[in-house]
């Protein structure tokens, strides 16, 4: 555990790399006004103004910039029922094609569902967007806990599928209404402008986990496999707590049961179960590796060292499916944080334990539909 002060602080070894820029925007955080604390995790880094990996609490105020404009981004974990001698990574890849464009499917019903009301922004229901958003495909590596992990649904020989994505566009028109009324200002939680973005958010909230739900069914139908949902955790949110407000940006739930940590696509992904009561951390655990290089850095250094298409085979043996050379690049394992330490600090510190690990057989982000 890192202190700052009494009000910041960082789940972190001190010998764990924190790039400057991350803390400097974790101090100028906490000084918000109403800020009780500000939390930084172990994948800690700079993002637009705040950082990316913390969690906040405020008193009486809300911050819509403190969640993004991707609200409700997070991830879903889903049992996925394949024969082992159809995981055929190569094949499975070839098969999925046709995920980037609309649904063919009722969209409104979906949302209706879930009960979200359709929007303008309906026809990216069921996409996965760019950046660090995927649909992969895991094998189990390791069973740290058997029984415990047996009891949420997976066993040696399951395969699940691990979606992460969020609102896609929805969530940036709320962020940019904000924006144009108030600029960077909170807003007072219980007065109007407060209670219509609050509103807003949970809306997004829920088309993200239901836009979720709509990836693993096109991903499963894709294949031909059956799918069984395991748990949805949100990482991108405001929601009440404590008497205030506490807002999480790339952030994980310590306090909803078992989540997932994924590291870079070509490292394994830990299931994790938070311990204690969560004041050490903030409520949160990380959310995943956290980026060790910005996107153009990346772009700039790895394609000194590697050609895309050696980016399309991981370490693990994982196939790669992304059709954007610039994604590849900025992507590329080599661009995040070891995902063993960055779990390593949370365990070392009590607020997690380790239950199983994942290894990535097929990563989709993107694929050209002229393709």
């Amino acid at each position: 555990m890192i202190r700052i002060d009494e009000r910041t602080r960082i789940v972190a070894s001190p010998s764990s790399w924190i790039e400057g820029e991350a803390e400097r925007q974790l101090r100028a955080t906490a000084a918000l006004d109403g800020v009780r604390w500000a939390v930084g995790m172990p994948d800690l880094h700079p993002g637009k103004g705040h950082p990316i990996g913390v969690a906040v609490l405020t008193d009486g105020v809300v911050y819509p910039h403190l969640v993004g404009g991707d609200i409700g981004c997070g991830m879903a974990l889903f049992r996925i029922e394949l024969a082992s001698s159809k995981v055929h990574g190569e094949r499975l890849a070839k098969r999925l094609r046709g995920l980037e464009g609309p649904w063919e499917g009722d969209s409104a019903d979906w949302l209706r569902a879930s009960g979200v009301e359709s929007t303008s922004f309906s026809g990216s229901l069921g996409t996965i967007g760019g950046g660090n958003h995927f649909a992969e495909l895991q094998a189990v590596h390791a069973m740290v806990d058997g029984a415990r992990v047996e009891s949420l649904g997976v066993r040696e020989s399951t395969f699940v599928l691990l979606v992460h994505s969020g609102s896609r566009g929805l969530g940036e028109s709320i962020l940019r209404a904000h924006v144009e009324r108030h600029g960077a200002k909170g807003l007072e939680a219980e007065g109007e402008d407060g209670r219509r973005y609050l509103h807003a958010h949970d809306d997004a909230v829920a088309w993200g986990r239901a836009n979720r739900a709509l990836i693993a069914h096109r991903f499963a139908a894709s294949i031909g496999a059956e799918l069984h949902p395991l748990f949805d955790v949100c990482h991108n949110a405001v929601l009440p707590h404590d008497g205030g407000w506490l807002h999480r940006k790339g952030a994980a739930p310590h306090d909803v049961g078992p989540v997932v940590i994924p590291g870079s696509r070509g490292a394994l992904t830990y299931l994790v179960e938070p311990l204690g009561d969560g004041l050490l951390c903030g409520h949160s655990l990380a959310h995943g590796a956290g980026r060790k290089w910005t996107r153009s850095d990346a772009r700039e250094r790895i394609r000194e060292r590697f050609r895309a298409d050696d980016l399309r085979r991981t370490a693990l043996g994982s196939i790669v499916v992304c059709d954007d050379k610039d994604l590849l690049f900025e992507e590329a394992p080599e661009a995040y944080k070891r995902i063993d330490r960055v779990v390593g600090d949370l365990t070392d510190d009590h607020v997690c334990r380790i239950l199983a690990t994942f290894r990535p057989l097929v990563t989709y982000k993107t694929r050209h539909t002229t393709r």
